[in-house]
């Protein structure tokens, strides 16, 4: 059996318009519809996956609808995994940060790089390096808290001699 090729079109848009429990079951209704092979023949003519189908029939034939957990799935934030990690930058880093000199922002400048902060997290709050982020993540964490990286400027050494003028005393 061959599918003409303005339904493919149709049957492959209704699907790409649906999402969840709708769409397997308009795909399961539609393979049913089919009949015999009907699986088969939408694998290899609209491309959809059998496993898929298999799931909306079964979903159809119990009357039964599988839950798709998709806010249950990813990588949980950092701080999610440990609740005082920023309570505890924020502590680190807040007697090694100034103000803005211009005071033009309320933008803090802290000389600690996100590595030097790690170091100091395991090493003063006892946290083990496996259970920590890594310094990408936490220099987007000091971000989000506010504080910029900032180096701290060199003084610059004093001139020995001021510059002569034309009515200074020549010295010899």
């Amino acid at each position: 059996m061959e599918l003409a090729e303005e339904m493919k079109e149709v049957l492959r848009a209704g699907v790409r318009a649906l999402k969840g429990v709708a769409r397997r079951q308009f795909m399961a209704r539609t393979v049913e519809a089919l009949g015999r092979g009907g699986q088969y023949l939408a694998e290899k003519q609209l491309g959809w996956n059998r496993v898929t189908v298999r799931k909306g029939v079964r979903e159809l034939r119990s009357g039964f609808t599988c839950v798709d957990a998709f806010h249950l799935r990813g990588r949980k934030r950092a701080e999610e995994k440990l609740p005082s990690l920023m309570k505890d930058i924020r502590a680190l880093v807040d007697g090694q940060s100034t103000t803005d000199p211009t005071f033009r922002t309320t933008r803090l400048y802290t000389r600690l790089t996100a590595e030097e902060v790690r170091r100091q997290l395991i090493k003063q709050k006892g946290y083990g390096d496996a259970e920590l982020p890594t310094a990408r993540t936490l220099r987007t964490k000091l971000n989000e808290l506010g504080f910029r990286p900032r180096t701290v400027a060199k003084s610059k050494p004093k001139k020995r001699f001021r510059k002569q003028t034309p009515s200074s005393p020549k010295s010899t």
